[in-house]
């Protein structure tokens, strides 16, 4: 290995200091040279990579678009690992779109990176089964262990010779864009397989939530039930949807930590009738 790039040190906690990605401080714990261009298309990051004269570079997860001129620069390309069955899922949210669309079927793709959005030539896919209660954290725990040893694969058989880039199909094209703060509020009126899929794919990030007396409350896993309720309405740990309702297993009120379900009602002692909004 060459050298490892990452995103510049950025601000983070409540005193806002500079610290490296956990990208970084691996890389520096091993010793190995750390390359932080603000975006590959910076001179002085072409001049180091071209220096180094890499035989490919390997992706995951880097959230930057290469520009052609340095797409060029390994002899083999960039190998980007994604976590989806391309073309299926092309974007930054592979693994929550899933889980919204409520696929039973997953995967990771090697494919070579070019100018287009997901768009270049499959290397190498390892599928995935979605299990039932899968969070998209869950989900993505394991498609990053089974996706490490792809990319691994991929990249022993691109430099014996023995792989050949096949044409992504025009077929089952999806798109998987950000899921922000505002998708991951739970409109009641859905249906309560859809309220369940879009809790677990905002699981753990942005965070699934709905508000209750103008204040937000962040929502853990529900549990599917048979009891009919009006959408919205609480009653014990039941929710009301579209369909039938669904249970409450933990939740975080605004300015508190995460306290089981049944333990914050028991506080709030909520009116007859009254929802969530």
């Amino acid at each position: 290995m060459l050298a490892v790039v990452t995103r510049p040190d950025a601000p983070a906690g409540r005193g806002r200091a500079l610290r490296p990605s956990p990208v970084r401080e691996l890389a520096d714990a091993r010793g190995l040279t750390v390359l932080t261009p603000v975006h590959p298309r910076d001179p002085g990051f072409v001049e180091q990579l071209t220096a180094l004269a890499p035989d490919c570079c390997p992706v995951v997860a880097y959230g930057a678009l290469v520009p052609a001129h340095v797409l060029a620069v390994p002899r083999l390309g960039w190998v980007n690992l994604h976590f989806s069955l391309l073309p299926a899922w092309r974007g930054a949210a592979p693994v929550q779109h899933a889980l919204l669309a409520g696929d039973e079927i997953t995967g990771a793709t090697t494919f070579l990176l070019e100018q287009g959005m997901d768009t270049g030539p499959v290397l190498g896919t390892m599928t995935e089964r979605v299990r039932p209660t899968d969070t998209s954290g869950d989900l993505l725990v394991r498609l990053a262990e089974g996706g490490g040893g792809l990319l691994v694969a991929t990249l022993d058989a691109l430099e014996l010779g023995q792989l050949e880039a096949r044409t992504q199909s025009t077929e089952g094209i999806s798109l998987a864009p950000k899921i922000t703060v505002a998708d991951a509020r739970v409109d009641w009126a859905m249906q309560a397989a859809r309220v369940d899929r879009l809790v677990r794919a905002c699981t753990p990030a942005p965070g699934p939530w709905t508000t209750l007396r103008d204040r937000r409350v962040k929502l853990g896993p529900v549990q599917l039930t048979d009891v009919v309720l009006p959408p919205g309405v609480l009653d014990g740990g039941l929710v009301g949807t579209a369909t039938t309702a669904v249970r409450l297993t933990s939740v975080r009120p605004e300015g508190k930590s995460e306290m089981a379900a049944a333990d914050w009602l028991r506080g709030l002692r909520p009116a007859a009738g009254e929802a969530f909004t």
